[in-house]
């Protein structure tokens, strides 16, 4: 529903990621001000590539440091360029500068710095800024005049900064809380053992034997990535059923092999897969994948995480008990980011300022436990709840406010590379055929790429 405008809001951002930037430049463009607090020393969440992880204590042993971003050092982009940019705002090439479709990081946080520079969104970031606590200013009334208390403090700074703001967004991604599996005598080896989320580069495992747990898009790409320099990787995944692109992988690199599940580690550095074989390893990498986590927030309960399931939310965004007052962009995974980060911070602000109505409260609710059955009944864990691999999805989700539905081209590209990285792992991002090139001419003629104002 669209209603009149109504009254400005003091709204807090936490993260300055790519969900979080949009989502400033959203709410400051519907009449809102915004106040964006980072932890980090400059904007970028996930994509500001942080390469000191590591640090001894006085008796030697490795501990990692506290640090946010998964980047590793080599690591590209899994989809092509033209597909992630902004409605407003594409990922184009630009002068000496990664030109490839599939870049580096590097190039993506470029683009975000870019982004930033562009809507002169600066001024809203307070960097180097760690929030420590978000509560109710007054948790007995959860009408709409609800106001939230913020607590942060400045990197290396001994006094906590406390305001009040009428809402509250959270857009700390979901890529920084390591998930671990729970596997026999874990405990008892003694050997290293490391999340993906810590690794950077290969050159600390050359000569090793390597246990990589996980087979998913991060497992298969350490995997190419160390089997270069290891003595042996072994790659333990839950089935033996490969895609084509993984199978060419392994028969081309001898000292890579595919095993079964761990069933169990021992303390003399045997590790034990579910196959009966058996390896003295060096390093076990576990690409398990990630938990969401909001050590910060306190709702007294009512929005929680419940194997990996954040709820309940409403449409992935809003707890009905406290909407709109607080809210949540880039939970949902498994679908073309940027476009769909920049229709749920559209959605956010104009609910917000009275653009736009929530349903009620019961409903609300009632569409979140059909969306739950749903997933029941399609057979998807709870712990996948927000995988939404769904283009219909996005368009529908766009409709709350407006936004433009994904376009043809940009679908088909999203799929092109999921099924040629499928076939060929580690080819698919520099090499591609007649129908992508045919697609990517409909992307450089579409409002996109044409209708724009000129980028710096």
């Amino acid at each position: 529903m669209v209603l009149d405008r109504g009254q400005s809001k003091n709204v807090c951002v936490i993260g300055a990621g790519s969900s979080g930037l949009v989502a400033a430049r959203e709410l400051r463009k519907e009449g809102h001000t915004v106040v964006v607090l980072e932890q980090n020393h400059d904007i970028g969440g996930q994509w500001l590539y942080e390469p000191n992880v590591e640090a001894e204590d006085p008796l030697g042993r490795t501990k990692y440091l506290n640090v946010h971003s998964s980047m590793y050092d080599s690591l590209r982009t899994a989809s092509p360029r033209e597909i992630m940019g902004f409605t407003d705002f594409p990922f184009l090439v630009k002068k000496n500068r990664d030109s490839r479709r599939y870049p580096g990081h590097k190039e993506l946080w470029l683009y975000l710095k870019d982004f930033c520079e562009y809507f002169g969104l600066k001024e809203m970031i307070r960097l180097n800024t760690r929030v420590e606590y978000v509560g109710m200013l007054d948790y007995g009334d959860f009408g709409k005049d609800l106001k939230w208390v913020v607590k942060s403090r400045e990197k290396n700074g001994e006094k906590t900064v406390e305001q009040v703001f009428d809402a509250v967004v959270v857009a700390i991604g979901h890529y920084s809380h390591p998930r671990l599996p729970s596997i026999k005598g874990m405990d008892a080896w003694k050997r290293r053992q490391i999340h993906s989320h810590v690794y950077r580069v290969p050159e600390p495992f050359t000569n090793e034997t390597v246990v990589i747990v996980g087979n998913s898009q991060s497992g298969n790409d350490l995997s190419m990535e160390i089997v270069k320099v290891a003595k042996e990787v072994y790659l333990s995944a839950k089935s033996l059923d490969i895609t084509e692109g993984l199978s060419k992988v392994i028969s081309k690199h001898r000292n890579l092999h595919l095993r079964l599940q761990i069933e169990s580690l021992h303390e003399d550095g045997r590790v034990q897969f579910e196959d009966g074989s058996c390896v003295i390893a060096d390093t076990i990498i576990y690409c398990t994948g990630y938990s969401y986590s909001f050590p910060f927030l306190d709702t007294k309960g009512i929005v929680g995480v419940d194997d990996n399931r954040v709820g309940p939310l409403f449409e992935h965004t809003f707890p009905p008990s406290l909407a709109p007052s607080l809210s949540f962009i880039g939970v949902p995974r498994k679908l073309i980011g940027f476009p769909f980060f920049e229709s749920q911070a559209k959605w956010i602000a104009q609910v917000l300022n009275g653009k736009r109505r929530l349903p009620s409260y019961d409903d609300m609710m009632l569409s979140i436990k059909e969306f739950y059955r749903s997933r029941e009944l399609a057979g998807i864990r709870k712990s996948d709840t927000h995988d939404i691999a769904d283009f219909e999805y996005c368009d529908r989700y766009a409709d709350y406010s407006d936004s433009p539905h994904l376009e043809e081209w940009r679908k088909m590209l999203c799929k092109s590379s999921i099924v040629n990285y499928l076939t060929d792992m580690e080819t698919y991002r520099d090499s591609w055929g007649d129908d992508d090139n045919e697609l990517l001419q409909q992307a450089f003629q579409s409002p996109h790429f044409t209708q724009l104002e000129p980028q710096p």
